[in-house]
């Protein structure tokens, strides 16, 4: 494929910097047809090496921090019995009987009588209603074919189907009839259906690069599940393992999706900037904020279990990874539509080349912004939703460490974001309009104007 077009009525094989009686704007027109279903122009051999030059010990500190890093995996520990941290097997609902809920003692009344609080009001409603006696066979586990019963009120928010398949949990140092009990339903098919179903719209709208996407997908998972949890529960510093994995993730996922090539690099590059300043302003706040990372019974089970872990710092580390992903979107998109503009109009300068840029960017930074805040929002909604029944005013639900760290989070993820328009943009109109191959036999105008042969 030719970065330019031969147009039989003018009879010439000119590219758009010939003549009188040539029009540009049709030609410029051509090049994006050509170019956006195609690679990128090739950029030249010295600016390959420049690029090399930059990623290469880049991509080597990497290695050399995940050969340095790499754990042999996590550390056991003694089972706590508390809330993940428990064995549990599979189970199936075999058989689903309705009794009388004063017959099973679902709920007892308070001895005073008293049904002004929810409690007692749940309590009168347990009784007056009808029960549900649930018997489970386990299906998994040296227990497999044994049997246990449990109660499920009518108001419980988890009812039980006959057939069902459930997650039951094991407690060994429990009376013989209190070992196992229903603690999740569970829900693997529909789970793996939803991913074969989304892994099929993305090759089948993707294709090749689609297949690719997915393999860059189930990379970040290895080095999350293999790398980065495991390293950060044997003590190593939160923020490095950060850094070191999330780089990798980044050089990972963006050539296998992307390709090796300078426009990749470029985007690389914009997004390694933005993660510095993400890990930066993350360091700055959480410490001056004076948040913990202690806020909740799951990260109170990790400090329990693994007290040498810093919380912040794996509060720190969490922003970091959960930008990551949109910064690539950033990047990217920015790199590509600076590529795009400068094959549409190879004279453009860098000056030219980044304006243009930077009015696409600011379209980018408008939605992915509100994209973060509301997505951040929307996980953080029962909490909210807690907040405003407790009638308490914003600045006091800003203040809690809960909101706090969601806050900064938000914005800390939102700066690097939109920080990272115009340095990718900057670098990306820096690297195109200083480097342009001519086409084949003919002579191109470098950045300043001058005339060069290939």
């Amino acid at each position: 494929m030719t970065s330019s077009h031969q147009h039989p009525e003018n009879g010439s094989g000119h590219g758009p910097e010939h003549g009188p009686g040539h029009h540009p704007e049709p030609d410029a027109l051509a090049h994006v047809h050509t170019h956006a279903h195609g690679p990128a122009a090739p950029v030249s051999q010295h600016l390959r090496k420049v690029i090399a030059a930059v990623l290469i010990p880049f991509a080597t500190a990497v290695l050399v921090g995940l050969a340095v890093l790499w754990p042999g995996g996590a550390p056991a520990h003694e089972r706590t019995g508390v809330g993940f941290d428990r064995q549990t097997e599979r189970g199936e609902v075999v058989r689903v009987e309705q009794v009388d809920c004063k017959d099973v003692n679902a709920a007892q009344v308070p001895p005073t009588g008293d049904t002004s609080t929810p409690q007692g009001r749940e309590a009168v409603n347990a009784q007056q209603g009808q029960c549900k006696r649930v018997t489970i066979e386990v299906t998994s586990g040296q227990d497999e074919g044994r049997r246990f019963t449990e109660i499920v009120q009518p108001d419980a928010p988890r009812q039980l189907e006959q057939g069902q398949g459930v997650v039951v949990a094991f407690a060994p140092d429990a009376p013989e009839d209190l070992q196992y009990s229903v603690t999740d339903v569970d829900r693997r098919f529909p789970l793996i259906l939803l991913a074969a179903a989304f892994a099929l719209a993305v090759v089948a709208v993707g294709r090749l690069r689609g297949l690719m996407a997915l393999i860059a997908l189930g990379t970040s998972f290895v080095f999350l599940t293999f790398f980065i949890l495991p390293a950060i529960l044997q003590g190593s510093n939160p923020l490095v393992v950060a850094v070191v994995g999330s780089s990798a993730i980044m050089l990972i996922a963006l050539y296998l999706s992307h390709g090796l090539s300078a426009r990749t690099s470029v985007a690389v590059l914009g997004t390694l900037i933005s993660l510095l300043l993400i890990g930066l302003l993350g360091s700055l706040f959480i410490g001056w904020a004076r948040l913990t990372g202690n806020t909740d019974d799951y990260t109170g089970l990790i400090h329990g279990l693994y007290p040498g872990i810093d919380m912040s710092g794996l509060l720190l580390a969490g922003v970091i990874i959960g930008s990551l992903g949109v910064l690539d979107d950033v990047t990217v998109t920015q790199t590509s539509a600076v590529w795009e503009l400068h094959q549409a109009d190879p004279k453009m300068g860098p000056r030219a080349l980044y304006r243009a840029g930077i009015r696409i960017g600011r379209d980018h930074i408008a939605s992915v912004v509100n994209t973060l805040v509301l997505a951040y929002a929307g996980a953080a909604l029962p909490l909210l939703l807690l907040f405003s029944i407790a009638q308490s005013s914003v600045g006091t639900v800003a203040n809690s460490e809960l909101v706090a760290q969601e806050i900064v989070r938000t914005l800390v993820g939102s700066i690097g974001l939109v920080a990272s328009v115009p340095v990718t943009t900057g670098l990306a109109a820096l690297v195109v309009s200083a480097d342009r191959p001519s086409a084949p036999g003919g002579p191109t105008r470098t950045g300043r104007g001058r005339r060069r042969k290939k």
